[in-house]
């Protein structure tokens, strides 16, 4: 094949793609379905196939790669929180209550709390005669953040700085006092490591800091948000992100995106950091230019791109009939009532990286989505 041809050959097949995309635009929205999608170069940028790229439309989970990008180019990835115990210690006895004051911790599990109870106990902890004490001062009384009326929000349990557990029972289900659940745990496991907790009646004391407990760092934290779409974890991040303050955390993530981006608040138009809230609006071309700029961020960029589920790899089966597609496309996936949405990085076949986002509201399935992926990459 001569040169011409090559070059007649490639633009048809071209031309056939942006047809197809095209086609696929229109029978969504001849569904009833909105639609804000696009493709692009990650190298130069350029936009290689789009639909309605600007419109602005509720992007569900999608809002956490907004989110996390945020957090870990500002606070960056070896940022961690800690949980503080506090107590009266004199020859091995807390005299008086055992305090732990909160910062923020969204990864404050069983297994860590008794490895924090083993520390306790070779500093000398034997004893504590009063009860646990939680403070929670660190964040301020709002205990849900704007827009979560009329969503799956009440699934979500409150997010408190000091939060054993996520917040929820063994069953996995959000309990209705998770300060007294919080308490039970961190009791039952000091006693579990030799540390008894007695509950009685004390004085004011002279209490110290005994113990600072270190989370695990952001880009781990990061990486449990966005593989498994953890809402609980990123509600708490933006809370500490914002001083305890919600409004004030969606507010800092925005001044980022305005400083670094040239992306306003009417662009990035977040209530809060999971997607949760129908009132945030994201449009694909927006989700591009995060994406594709954290892709050449080299100080944060690599942790980003990793906390992405690879499909076809690590425990997600995939889901499309594309065995091509497998260990291609790197994502952030989206649900709620009537939004479906995707996006993220694929390799083609010839190894040219894109960026792309698909944003879909209304009666949309997984497979509208993939139908277009699984064109784009191959």
């Amino acid at each position: 094949m001569n040169l011409k041809a090559m070059v007649l050959f490639v633009l048809s097949v071209m031309a056939l793609s942006a047809q197809d995309f095209k086609s696929w635009a229109r029978k969504l929205e001849a569904r009833g379905i909105r639609v804000s999608a696009g493709l692009w170069d990650a190298g130069t940028g350029k936009a290689l196939e789009r639909h309605q790229d600007d419109e602005a439309l509720v992007p569900a989970s999608t809002t956490k790669a907004v989110t996390t990008y945020a957090l870990l180019k500002t606070l960056k990835p070896d940022f961690t929180l800690e949980t503080e115990v506090w107590g009266e210690l004199k020859g091995g006895v807390v005299q008086g209550d055992l305090v732990f004051k909160g910062e923020g911790d969204p990864l404050l599990t069983s297994e860590r709390i008794w490895l924090l109870a083993r520390a306790l106990r070779k500093q000398g902890v034997e004893r504590v005669t009063g009860s646990i004490r939680l403070d929670q001062s660190a964040f301020d009384g709002q205990r849900t953040p704007q827009g979560w009326e009329n969503t799956t929000a009440d699934t979500l349990p409150q997010v408190l700085p000091l939060s054993v557990n996520f917040n929820r029972n063994e069953e996995g289900q959000p309990v209705a006092d998770p300060e007294r659940q919080s308490r039970e745990v961190l009791q039952r496991i000091l006693q579990e490591v030799g540390i008894p907790v007695e509950g009685k009646a004390n004085g004011p004391g002279d209490p110290r800091k005994l113990l600072g407990w270190t989370s695990p760092p952001l880009r781990a934290l990061v990486l449990d948000i966005n593989k498994w779409s953890n809402n609980f974890m990123i509600e708490m991040l933006v809370r500490k992100f914002g001083a305890g303050s919600w409004p004030r955390g969606v507010r800092r993530i925005q001044d980022y995106y305005q400083t670094a981006f040239n992306l306003g608040p009417e662009v990035v138009r977040i209530t809060d950091g999971s997607g949760l809230s129908k009132e945030n609006r994201l449009s694909a071309r927006t989700l591009a230019i995060i994406l594709r700029g954290a892709y050449h961020d080299f100080e944060v960029g690599p942790e980003f791109v990793t906390s992405l589920k690879v499909i076809g790899g690590e425990p997600w089966k995939l889901r499309v009939k594309d065995a091509n597609l497998a260990r291609r496309v790197r994502v952030k996936t989206g649900h709620l009532d009537q939004v479906a949405s995707l996006c993220g990085y694929l390799q083609t076949l010839d190894g040219q990286v894109r960026v792309f986002a698909i944003l879909l509201n209304g009666p949309a399935r997984d497979e509208d989505i993939w139908e277009q992926v699984s064109r784009w990459a191959n």
